[in-house]
């Protein structure tokens, strides 16, 4: 017996070395062969692409042409590979059109605008808009419908006939501010020396959409929304937690708008505990009824949730309202739980840059903990903006999210889950000479393109972008909101250079992420607004200050340009939003004397795209 055990244990050693040996022997041959260049890998992912993904190709074609020389024989594979790149795009695109897949056949369209590639047989973005909504309300998709024919009226007039069907439809399901658009639209194309058609508005409709709506009316559309937590522990005691809010209907189908705050801890993975959402239709006495997310937006404090309940009063999306410094507004919500408040005030300000994107209106008519998510409307029931409150550096101001930013953030919002918005990663600075790019974050559309800081942006998307003082990166972010991650975006500055990006998904913190892959010196820029330079003959951490941009945070602190700057602590604190550096500067303004300071930011800016 123990020779037996001795012959096997004999045999299966033997096994086990030649395996042992063979898997040595091809790894070590693999060793012993010359990797391949990083050309070449990179040559081979861009032939990959093009079938799979036409528009990353392109941008990989770009980033291997802002890296690498070229001889003629790459030269020329990079323009086959660029013609049947081309070539794919517009294969799929008219392949979307005919599966009615619009979304994505408007963005293929807009990448191959920008590479200036005409499409004539899948038609031109507005036409595709239109053909959109015609299909969203045959299948009762009353939302969507109306907020892509008011996208397309943008582009081009709606002809009569088309105006017609949906100042109809607005008329059945009751929407009076959304039947007053169309027949605003119906009137001009009526009045039009090229019109498609003419004919008759029928006189019930026309009656309809010119009749007003009270806030009497108004304030039942407009519900309660809590959201239980549970209990929390303190002191030894438990205590309910429950968060209030606001939201306003804008569907019949039961599609509420409100913030997204409010619903938070029902979407957030890093929430750990009980929540429950509900919406309330009357006082504390009536009846909770279930609720659920249907999509949110972070970045724009955005939310769209669904609820079983029909619907006595919907808001429109489609005549919504630009108000001007000074115009009477309305506010309704449920400040403290108070349901269907209705308080009365003035647009104090506009273009308030509170949120990552855009900017937001600041009113003086009162709100309270409860008003979040609820309607702002003018004198004449337009929707004006979504009020959002607590904002904890402004105590005691009151804001609203302007209704053409919910009208442009909707139809990712009904696509549900998380709304993903384009970043091209980059920070920018309004300066005289216009939108200057002051930082350039790692791993980012911007970085792989080789896109230069201190340029500055002359054309987004074939678009010379201009606004008034103030407006401009706003403005910009405009011209990139409508469109998806992954679309090519053209990028022009001033120097003529001109570039294209395939734009990425934006973090939920885009200056949170570049701040864990570049240096702290770096971050100087987008989080505090002055740009450094190495101080010759100092220490390591000794810098110059080369540039201090106006009205930001460092210029607040009274820094200048040349002052001697040394960083002792830098902390980014992501999970409260907010990062702080610590610094000795010698500020040159006040003789060279030496101060120790913290500058605080918040991670959030809103001056990126």
């Amino acid at each position: 017996m123990k020779l037996y055990h001795a012959v096997a244990f004999f045999l299966l050693a033997v096994s086990s070395l030649r395996l042992f040996g063979c898997v040595s022997s091809s790894a070590m041959a693999d060793r012993l062969v010359l990797p391949k260049p990083a050309r070449e890998i990179r040559l081979g992912d861009i032939e990959k692409a093009v079938s799979e993904n036409p528009a990353q190709a392109m941008h990989l074609i770009g980033v291997y042409r802002a890296h690498y020389l070229q001889d003629d024989e790459t030269g020329k594979k990079l323009s086959d590979f660029w013609d049947a790149a081309i070539s794919a795009l517009k294969a799929n695109q008219t392949k979307a059109l005919e599966e009615k897949r619009f979304d994505d056949a408007l963005s293929m369209a807009r990448s191959l605008a920008n590479l200036n590639v005409m499409v004539e047989s899948a038609g031109m973005e507005p036409d595709i808009l239109l053909a959109d909504a015609k299909d969203k309300l045959e299948k009762g998709d009353d939302l969507s419908a109306f907020i892509t024919a008011v996208q397309a009226h943008a582009l081009k007039p709606l002809s009569f006939d088309d105006a017609l069907i949906f100042l109809n439809r607005a008329v059945t399901v009751k929407q009076r501010k959304t039947a007053s658009y169309f027949l605003s639209a119906a009137e001009d194309a009526e009045a039009s020396a090229h019109a498609d058609a003419h004919g008759e508005i029928p006189s019930d409709a026309r009656a309809y959409a010119e009749g007003n709506d009270q806030p009497r009316d108004m304030i039942k559309g407009v519900a309660t929304v809590l959201v239980d937590q549970g209990t929390h522990i303190e002191r030894g005691r438990a205590y309910p937690a429950m968060t209030l809010g606001s939201a306003f209907f804008v569907d019949a189908s039961g599609l509420l708008i409100t913030n997204y705050h409010v619903i938070q801890s029902e979407v957030d993975p890093s929430y750990e505990g009980y929540s429950r959402m509900y919406i309330r239709m009357g006082d504390a006495a009536s009846p909770r009824t279930p609720a659920k997310v249907v999509g949110y937006d972070k970045a724009m404090d955005l939310a769209l949730i669904k609820t079983s309940i029909t619907p006595e009063y919907v808001f429109s999306i489609a005549d919504w309202a630009d108000p001007a410094v000074g115009d009477p507004i309305i506010a309704i919500g449920s400040p403290v739980g108070l349901e269907k408040t209705v308080t009365q005030g003035i647009v104090s300000a506009t273009g308030r840059r509170l949120l990552q994107i855009g900017g937001v209106i600041q009113i003086d008519a009162a709100v309270n903990h409860g008003n979040s998510g609820g309607p702002v409307l003018d004198r004449n029931g337009r929707l004006v903006g979504v009020v959002f409150a607590g904002a904890d550096q402004y105590q005691g101001l009151n804001f609203a999210i302007p209704a053409e930013r919910l009208a442009a953030a909707l139809p990712a919002l009904i696509k549900g889950g998380k709304a993903e918005r384009p970043w091209l990663g980059i920070a920018l600075a309004e300066t005289a000479e216009g939108a200057e790019i002051i930082y350039v974050a790692p791993f980012t559309p911007a970085a792989e393109m080789n896109v230069k800081e201190g340029g500055v942006i002359a054309y987004l998307n074939g678009e010379k972008v201009s606004a008034s003082q103030g407006e401009l990166i706003p403005a910009l972010q405009d011209a990139l909101f409508s469109t998806q991650p992954g679309e090519l975006v053209a990028l022009e500055t001033t120097d003529g250079a001109r570039r294209l990006l395939m734009s990425h998904a934006r973090p939920a913190l885009p200056l949170a992420e570049a701040a864990k892959k570049d240096s702290r010196e770096r971050m100087t820029g987008p989080l505090f607004g002055f740009i450094l330079a190495p101080s010759l003959g100092g220490r390591t951490s000794t810098y110059t200050v080369k540039k201090v941009i106006r009205g930001s945070i460092a210029d607040d602190a009274g820094l200048s340009k040349d002052d001697p700057i040394t960083i002792r602590g830098f902390s980014v604190m992501e999970k409260g939003g907010y990062v702080y550096m610590d610094i000795d500067v010698k500020k040159r303004r006040l003789g060279y004397m030496e101060t120790s300071m913290r500058l605080p930011a918040y991670l959030d800016s809103p001056d990126t795209l």
